[in-house]
């Protein structure tokens, strides 16, 4: 099985680019018309796609919210048009729950954006699967993993300079190699929309305490008033057999992964 990942170079495209075999790199489809789409599919003669590129900085989609459009919403409607043949997995985002009224834990029925992040998120899964039936969506969380260098939950907590500052709102936070792990059984899923990633019964805040305790750490983060919840319920993905660590374990597992947690029982 061959498997096209799209945003190879990005948090996500590259853990899986390693992770994951016969895997090839789409190069970047940055203003590519729907043709040079199917151009490059045909010419991967991949099996399977994985499209984790994206324009997801919530800040930078409100201040271009055509860029946004067109990396979110445009470009994966027309790889849904091009993969006829292929399997169609597409990241989305939690941040389709942030409009939600309730607390939550939220279910894939229970989406309700409120920003132009969340907003194309949602129209990005709508119509690509109006297009493509048996495509995958999978609503990510906040994920985080240790070798890159980019900022996520883990590289904050273990920056010793800087500043902690988390409200008690509910939100799943993903180990990337459990992403990974979960990528084959990803392919045999059926097409629909799934909540993906680990769930939690503790608010951002009080897992940060309880990690800075586990790192034999002195620092104690600012409590600062909660966002809004994105919790999500991930049982529909659970009963297929995509399965995660809780946002605490996960948090623990990656730490011993990479030697971080060495008498830190």
């Amino acid at each position: 099985m061959k498997i096209l990942i799209t945003g190879a170079h990005g948090f996500v495209g590259n853990r899986l680019m390693q992770d994951l075999d016969d895997t090839v790199a789409a190069p970047s489809m940055r203003g590519m018309s729907e043709e040079q789409i199917r151009n490059m599919i045909e010419k991967s003669r991949a099996d399977v796609i994985i499209h984790t590129a994206a324009i997801s900085d919530v800040g930078t989609c409100e201040k271009d919210p055509g860029a946004s459009y067109e990396a979110n919403v445009r470009l994966p409607l027309f790889l849904a048009k091009a993969a006829k043949e292929q399997k169609l997995i597409c990241f989305s985002s939690d941040q389709v729950y942030r409009g939600c009224a309730g607390e939550g834990p939220y279910k894939e029925e229970d989406a309700s954006p409120c920003n132009v992040y969340g907003r194309h998120k949602l129209e990005m899964e709508q119509r690509v699967l109006d297009v493509k039936p048996d495509a995958v969506m999978l609503r990510a969380e906040w994920m985080y993993d240790y070798p890159t260098k980019r900022s996520n939950y883990l590289r904050m907590l273990l920056n010793e300079k800087q500043v902690l500052t988390f409200g008690k709102q509910y939100r799943g936070i993903t180990y990337l190699r459990e992403v990974a792990e979960n990528m084959p059984k990803i392919f045999m899923l059926p097409g629909g929309v799934y909540n993906f990633g680990s769930e939690t019964k503790q608010t951002m805040y009080d897992i940060t305490c309880e990690m800075l305790h586990f790192l034999k750490s002195d620092r104690k983060p600012e409590e600062v008033p909660p966002a809004h919840n994105l919790w999500m319920d991930c049982t529909k993905a659970k009963e297929r057999g995509i399965l995660f660590s809780d946002a605490k374990e996960g948090l623990k597992r990656c730490l011993k992964d990479y030697h971080l947690a060495k008498d830190r029982e």
